[in-house]
């Protein structure tokens, strides 16, 4: 390995408020590259969670812009896998119905999300949240799939992210 991934991990323990957010985001690439993924992926679940963070579907949305039709297919079915037919149907009275022409796919191809726009996906994370608290997790496992995609939170959300893989990489 080419640096330690602890101490690089040490300097993000006191949390984003000293962190340089254009160094967290460097730090970030290098230790999505070298990180375990499940650490990786209680960093960003801790980052999405976080009060110091924009809310879970704002960052959900950001993400999804700036994500490719592939990585927006994905995180689309994550969502829907967890609100479940039952929820979808109800959501297909109201906004966000026009989704997918009124019924739900059971798997969202690239082509169908790339008509989605980040503002209903905020509005599609916010109700999964509400109905499911543990997309939190899912989505932290997604997007440790997908480390490119979390820079889009910013450096602020990096730094409680790498924090948080500080933290647990010391139990």
């Amino acid at each position: 390995m080419a640096f330690d991934l602890g101490n690089l991990l040490t300097q993000y323990l006191g949390g984003a408020a000293g962190a340089n957010h254009n160094q967290a985001t460097d730090d970030f690439d290098r230790v999505a590259q070298s990180a375990p993924r499940d650490a990786l992926a209680q960093g960003v679940t801790g980052a999405l969670r976080s009060d110091q963070t924009p809310p879970f579907p704002q960052m959900v949305s950001q993400m999804f812009g700036q994500s490719n039709p592939n990585q927006r297919a994905g995180m689309l079915n994550q969502l829907i896998a967890t609100l479940g037919p039952t929820v979808m149907a109800s959501l297909s009275n109201g906004g966000l119905g026009s989704l997918f022409g009124g019924r739900t796919p059971s798997q969202v191809t690239p082509e169908q999300a790339s008509q989605v726009s980040p503002e209903q996906v905020r509005e599609l994370a916010e109700k999964a949240e509400q109905e499911n608290p543990s997309i939190v997790d899912r989505m932290g496992d997604f997007y440790a799939e997908n480390p490119t995609l979390v820079k889009a939170i910013g450096g602020a959300a990096l730094a409680i992210a790498l924090g948080h893989m500080a933290q647990n990489m010391r139990r």
